[in-house]
C-alpha cells in the first residue's frame, strides 16, 4: 500500500523542549488520528510537515517526494486546517473564494458554494461576525474545495456542535473513499477519532510511543481495575501502564483476553483512546 506521508527521525530542539527521533507512516484511502496530551509536540509536527518550521534532522516524504526541495508542488495538494482561522477579519466567504481561485489550479468553485451552502454561510458576511465554529467550517470547505489528496487537521472539530461535528465526520469518511486521499487528524476528541480513524499514532513529551491501528487497538487492550489491597499482590509484569489510587487501582495490558485469564474474578473493561492516553500520561511502568 502506497503511504502519501513517510516521517523518520524527525527531530526539532527547543531551549524547554524537543521532538525526538519521530517517525510513522500514513498509508493513502485512509484515516490517521495523532493524539496526545498538551505540549506533547502535535502541532509542532504538523508545522514541520508543512515546513512552517525547520527541523534539526529527519526526514518528511509527501507524496513521495521531499516536504522542503518540492515544497511549491507538494503543498498544491494539500489542505490544511489549524484550530484558529488564518483568514483576514475583513473577509468575506466570497473573498476567501477569490482567493484562493487564483491559489489553486484545482479549485472548484461549485464545490465550494455547495459547501457554503450546507454549512449556512453567509456569503457577504465580515469573517470577524463569524462564531468559532462557522470560522472553522470556512476552513473546512476552503481546505476541501481544491481536491487535496492530503488533509492535515489540527483541532478541526473543536467548538462544534455535535451534529454539524458528525456531518464533517462524514465528509473525511467521503473524502478517502478515493483511495488516493488521506487525512492526518490531530484532535482531543478522542471519540471523533475512534468513529473514523483507521490508525492512531499517540505522541508524548516529544516521542512516538506507538502508531498503530485503531481497530487493533480499541478490540485488544483493556484496563483491569481492582482494590488497592488486592492490586498490591497482582504480577505487574504484563501491565503496560498502572494508576493507583486509595480506593481502587487500574492497569492498562495490551491484551484484555488474556489479561481476563491471567486475573480470573477482576474486572477487565475495554480500553478507549482516552484511558489508554491517560494511563501512559499519568500512570507508572514497571
Amino acid at each position: 500500500m502506497q503511504n502519501l506521508l513517510e516521517i523518520r527521525g524527525l527531530c526539532k530542539r527547543y531551549p524547554s523542549f524537543a521532538l525526538e527521533n519521530v517517525g510513522f507512516s500514513l498509508p493513502a484511502g485512509s484515516i490517521m488520528g495523532f493524539i496526545g496530551e498538551n505540549g506533547a509536540g502535535k502541532t509542532t509536527t504538523l508545522k514541520l510537515i508543512l515546513n512552517e518550521a525547520r527541523r534539526d534532522a529527519g526526514e518528511i516524504r509527501i507524496f513521495g517526494k521531499d516536504n522542503i526541495r518540492d515544497e511549491i508542488a507538494v503543498k498544491k495538494q494539500i489542505g490544511v486546517v489549524f484550530d484558529e482561522s488564518y483568514f483576514y477579519d475583513e473577509m468575506t466567504a466570497d473573498d476567501v473564494g477569490k482567493i484562493l481561485k487564483r491559489v489553486f489550479p484545482t479549485w472548484d468553485a461549485p464545490l465550494y458554494e455547495k459547501y457554503q451552502k450546507d454549512f449556512e454561510l453567509p456569503k457577504k458576511k465580515k469573517i470577524r461576525e463569524y462564531s468559532k465554529g462557522m470560522k472553522m467550517k470556512l476552513s473546512i470547505a476552503s481546505a476541501i474545495s481544491h481536491h487535496p489528496r492530503l488533509l492535515i487537521l489540527d483541532e478541526a472539530t473543536s467548538g462544534l456542535d455535535p451534529v454539524v461535528r458528525s456531518d464533517i465526520l462524514d465528509m473525511f469518511l467521503d473524502f478517502i473513499q478515493d483511495e488516493g486521499c488521506s487525512v492526518l487528524f490531530s484532535s482531543h476528541i478522542t471519540s471523533d477519532l475512534e468513529r473514523v480513524a483507521d490508525y492512531v499514532t499517540f505522541l508524548h513529551k516529544g516521542r512516538v510511543v506507538f502508531s498503530r491501528s485503531k481497530d487493533e487497538l480499541i478490540d485488544r487492550c483493556g484496563v483491569v481495575k481492582c482494590g488497592a489491597s488486592k492490586f498490591g499482590s497482582l504480577d505487574k509484569s504484563g501491565f503496560l501502564r498502572w494508576r493507583t489510587g486509595s480506593a481502587e487501582c487500574e492497569a492498562l495490558v495490551a491484551d484484555r483476553d488474556e489479561a481476563r485469564r491471567k486475573y480470573p474474578g477482576l474486572v477487565v473493561d475495554n480500553a478507549s483512546l482516552d484511558e489508554i492516553m491517560l494511563l501512559y500520561v499519568k500512570g507508572q511502568a514497571g
